[in-house]
């Protein structure tokens, strides 16, 4: 006879499965992606596709828009830390999410996934690969990766489920009075 504890448990390792299977696809379609930009273009080459879209092969060294790229190579390590502890920090945001709140916990696996994608780039090219380019003649807006991509769109779906949603510590009983 199976117990509710071990049912309980059985749960959460699903739905712990389900997020990790979100993070591993996020990775791997970020790896391969990069995979193929470097076998198929030469750093600094661009590949048109339309008027306001090129692959374009940039290897960056720091951060978002290069932030920190000059620095010397201590950057590198600093940003695989922060990565580790962010990550570290959203599992465990996870972990204390409820399995019911599938668009917070799909928010954090693209964060994951993509800061995963980006650190395991960092840790193995000492740079992470970037290659979508999209401009409006000649500005360009800074050249980004799918990691980054889901990076976004995870961070966006957090700040309108927070933005959009009730707000549920705060809410006043309909007999109650705020007092100023």
């Amino acid at each position: 006879m199976l117990s509710i504890a071990h049912l309980m448990n059985k749960c959460m390792y699903s739905n712990a499965l389900r997020w990790l299977l979100v993070v591993i696809l996020v990775i791997l379609l970020d790896l391969v992606s990069k995979q193929w930009v470097t076998h198929q273009l030469l750093v600094g080459q661009i590949k048109e596709f339309i008027p306001w879209f090129n692959l374009f092969y940039a290897r960056n060294y720091g951060a978002a828009f290069n932030f920190l790229a000059d620095q010397g190579g201590w950057q590198r390590w600093f940003l695989v830390g922060i990565a580790i502890v962010s990550v570290a920090i959203l599992i465990l945001i996870m972990h204390c999410t409820s399995n019911q709140n599938k668009s917070n916990n799909i928010s954090y696996a693209f964060i994951i996934g993509g800061a995963l994608g980006n650190m395991l780039d960092r840790l193995c090219n000492g740079f992470v690969v970037d290659f979508i380019d999209f401009y409006i003649s000649n500005w360009h807006y800074p050249t980004f990766n799918f990691a980054d991509i889901f990076i976004f769109i995870g961070t966006t779906m957090i700040v309108l489920e927070n933005r959009l949603s009730p707000v549920k510590k705060g809410k006043k009983n309909k007999n109650e009075k705020v007092i100023s």
